[in-house]
């Protein structure tokens, strides 16, 4: 299982949010920069970012800072907010992002997500975020009446084959994450499921791995102290080949 420490960008910081409530934001004072060197000097090799004022505004905001920390960091990049465009994509891809994760798009204009995958194959992965088993979209902000489960199912038919699965109640709670819907998540008829919102110990960490989860996102608890990222990290790796 793959360990993705992640980094919430707004207005150039790094935050977390409490339920995706932008009212809700706490800031840390360490650069985005400073977070991904952190994160990799304990032993992480891959690091999730999500353009927190993109995901709102539907534009690529903190590109630039993305972009630094690509140059800086040698590590596997997934990032979402914002990528609304192929020329998005391209411009993370050409800057050193490994994935791009589409979330809103994703949801509106199927379309555009065929291209993208047709064009970008394995660099395309799709965010669903939920919110009482209903796909939220807009930073959060609307629900839409599409079954979270049943979309996952679509997109794998699509040919998406990551998809980020966040159960919004959760995140940033630091109360554990949903474990029941993963459990769900993990039969063949999904795409390769990176779990997120709400991890909160190491405990969890091996439930999801003995689950067979493709990756798990450790946001707030990085922050907080709850867990050790080298001790995750390990944890997630133990056994694996390659």
């Amino acid at each position: 299982m793959i360990i993705f420490p992640a980094i919430d960008i707004i207005g150039g910081n790094v935050v977390r949010l409490k339920k995706g409530d932008y009212g809700q934001v706490k800031n840390y004072k360490i650069s985005p920069v400073q977070a991904a060197e952190d994160f990799c000097a304990c032993g992480a090799r891959h690091l999730h970012i999500v353009d927190l004022d993109g995901a709102k505004s539907g534009k690529a905001e903190n590109a630039k800072i993305i972009e630094k920390i690509a140059h800086a960091c040698d590590m596997f990049i997934e990032v979402g907010g914002g990528i609304r465009s192929l020329e998005q994509i391209q411009r993370y891809s050409d800057c050193g992002v490994a994935r791009v994760i589409l979330g809103t798009i994703a949801v509106k204009d199927e379309n555009f997500l065929l291209k993208a995958i047709d064009k970008f194959g394995e660099k395309i992965s799709v965010g669903v975020d939920a919110k009482d088993g209903k796909v939220a979209i807009n930073g959060w902000k609307e629900t839409t009446n599409i079954d979270s489960l049943e979309f996952c199912a679509r997109l794998k038919e699509m040919g998406v084959n990551h998809v980020i699965y966040t159960d919004i109640s959760k995140d940033g709670m630091l109360k554990g994450t949903n474990m029941d819907i993963y459990k769900v998540l993990c039969q063949t008829k999904y795409p390769k499921i990176t779990a997120s919102g709400g991890i909160s110990d190491l405990g969890e960490i091996e439930k999801l791995k003995n689950m067979n989860i493709y990756g798990a996102i450790l946001g707030k608890a990085l922050y907080e102290g709850k867990i050790d990222l080298s001790k995750a990290v390990k944890i997630a790796e133990a056994g694996d080949v390659g």
